[in-house]
């Protein structure tokens, strides 16, 4: 298994690619921002506290968050955290076999040669260079162009007294479909802070976005038809309620193509 590939130019190459965002972002008009939640677009990055190279993607993550700097889209971001690096002097707080798994599974469906970290893939179907700023606005610009499933998360509320029990209501609609899909919700923390002792961050500290605690698959989303469900999650012990976003994706199996997504955060 590729954990992965140092390359020395990469760090510069990334904040290239973060500088380019802000200047995006100083491009975006307010109007572009009341017409991105209409083309939702999903970016999974594959990450690991215990590879070097990941840092600047997961700053790059975080600037993409936070900025939405794409006029009419919506990038929903997703840090998942791999296990892999976890025997090379530091265990990444926030690694999950889960994670390890899902990005296998893309390594198969796409047809790859092997994972590595940082990878980053956007609407389950586009793998993308962290430090190449064209294919990702190309990736981005054809994705916001796509036409999404409306999905929707409504009555959202943490139940503290219930061992901190999330339930949300969800509904998808998929009259348009063709296949058929599965429907996903992750819980993830907003934001994530780490003093790295060991490894080959040891001694840095790391802050990073959208943090994968779980990911569920509830459901699916029958060709032509409606989901409508209301879901309860039990978060992990010691979950700051105010720290978690709720993501629900509807996505072909596979994991294939991605049909429709939306994120929850609570007010600030």
């Amino acid at each position: 298994m590729c954990r992965g590939i140092f390359v020395p130019s990469l760090a510069p190459s990334i904040i290239y690619v973060v500088l380019l965002v802000s200047s995006l972002t100083s491009q975006t008009t307010p109007a572009d921002t009341s017409t991105a939640a209409a083309h939702p677009i999903l970016v999974e990055l594959f990450t690991s506290e215990g590879c070097s190279s990941c840092p600047p993607a997961d700053a790059l993550l975080e600037k993409m968050d936070g900025s939405q700097p794409f006029p009419g889209a919506q990038l929903i971001v997703l840090s998942e955290h791999v296990d892999y690096w976890d025997h090379d002097g530091w265990k990444d707080p926030a690694s999950s076999p889960a994670m390890t798994e899902r990005q296998a599974a893309y390594v198969h469906a796409l047809g790859l040669q092997a994972p590595y970290t940082p990878q980053m893939i956007v609407d389950g179907t586009s793998v993308v260079s962290v430090s190449d700023p064209q294919q990702i606005i190309k990736a981005f610009q054809s994705d916001a162009a796509a036409q999404k499933d409306p999905v929707r998360i409504g009555e959202v509320s943490v139940d503290v007294g219930s061992a901190g029990v999330l339930q949300a209501r969800i509904d998808a609609d998929g009259s348009s479909d063709k296949r058929n899909a599965d429907v996903y919700v992750a819980v993830a923390l907003n934001r994530v802070e780490s003093q790295v002792l060991h490894g080959e961050n040891g001694g840095r500290h790391l802050t990073h976005v959208a943090v994968v605690q779980q990911l569920t698959k509830i459901g699916k989303l029958q060709r032509g038809k409606s989901f409508d469900e209301t879901v309860r999650l039990k978060l992990k012990p010691g979950t700051d309620p105010k720290n978690v976003r709720v993501v629900v994706f509807v996505q072909e199996p596979g994991p294939g193509r991605l049909l429709g997504a939306a994120m929850w955060k609570p007010a600030t």
